[in-house]
């Protein structure tokens, strides 16, 4: 169990995938086949291009600040590959592949950013809480959608997503606390980016980790590679089973980056250089899955560029949808 062999307290970290495609093939997950990491990969890619879109519609006036979630693809993708349709997903505001892949169609979140309230609609069947913009106040909602399947016995959990800077408010820790108290089928998702805005890590926590602190509320903490989706997929795969199974919650570091601004209204240039984003560039989840699947006879690079084509295409589709979609009037706002 890799809950159980890589310890915070020791800064040990979860890694299947390097920057070079190579695996461990001891923690390699048996169940994920090359065809479904494809898949995976494809579904990354397909949000990376939407991502990008969302940027250049706010940045020509179309689109409200955007938060973009390039580099937390692997993060949002690998685990919720784990979950099945019936969990929930509480998002923060930067979880817009999850969002997608649990059911929310691309052109609502575009809704949502563009300002238009039918983008906090989630369709019938589709367990996703709106978006939060308060920090880290969704995390008790978590619990209390986990803590509610508890008790009428059903077989559900909830997976909250958020930032390392949720994890210097109270919220967090009442979550957490309530959380380990009454064995909630809970898995929180702390998306280390290495910025709460603009604030370092060394200056928000003392700890080696954020993983560690769940130690103090009486169940596991894992630190993960975020960049590494199937390091995700794996973690979050024992937690689910953790949770299912009535042992509780489970938090999860995903040690990752952002590599834009926190949000268009930001400018990360001021807090950080450029050579440090090159160096994570090179962890990219989008390039470290390519040169795996490379290795595998699964990718070259006249497929993936038709595969970009065709996924532009969806996007320039969904595009056109959400700017044509017309303004709500007073009444279906309240509505």
């Amino acid at each position: 169990m890799l809950l159980d062999k890589f310890d915070p307290l020791k800064n040990q970290m979860v890694q299947i995938l390097d920057e070079n495609g190579s695996h461990k093939e001891d923690i390699l997950p048996k169940d994920l086949s090359l065809e479904a990491i494809k898949e995976l990969y494809e579904k990354m890619l397909f949000v990376r291009l939407a991502d990008t879109r969302a940027l250049k519609m706010q940045r020509s006036g179309r689109m409200g600040t955007y938060a973009s979630v390039e580099g937390q693809e692997a993060v949002q993708l690998g685990s919720h590959h784990a979950l099945d349709k019936n969990d929930w997903i509480v998002p923060a505001f930067r979880e817009t592949a999850v969002m997608w892949a649990h059911g929310v169609p691309m052109e609502d979140i575009y809704l949502y950013w563009i300002g238009n309230e039918r983008g906090s609609h989630m369709p019938e069947g589709v367990n996703v809480l709106p978006v939060s913009i308060p920090v880290g106040s969704h995390m008790l909602h978590a619990v209390g959608l986990s803590w509610a399947a508890q008790m009428r016995q059903e077989n559900q959990l909830a997976v909250a997503y958020f930032g390392d800077g949720a994890t210097s408010e109270g919220d967090f820790h009442e979550a957490m606390n309530f959380a380990g108290v009454y064995k909630t089928p809970t898995i929180f998702i702390c998306q280390n980016n290495q910025f709460a805005i603009s604030t370092l890590k060394s200056h928000q926590t003392a700890s080696d980790n954020y993983a560690m602190k769940a130690v103090a509320y009486g169940f596991p903490g894992v630190l993960v590679d975020g960049m590494d989706l199937l390091a995700m997929y794996a973690v979050t795969k024992e937690a689910v089973e953790r949770a299912r199974n009535g042992y509780g919650p489970t938090l999860i570091e995903a040690y990752t980056y952002r590599y834009g601004d926190h949000t268009t209204s930001d400018d990360a240039k001021v807090y950080r250089k450029p050579e440090e984003i090159e160096q994570w560039r090179k962890k990219d989840p989008l390039i470290r899955l390519q040169k795996f699947l490379a290795k595998n006879d699964m990718w070259n690079q006249k497929d993936d560029d038709a595969l970009r084509e065709k996924l532009q295409k969806k996007v320039d589709e969904i595009t056109e949808k959400a700017l044509n979609t017309p303004d709500q009037t007073i009444d279906e706002l309240f509505d």
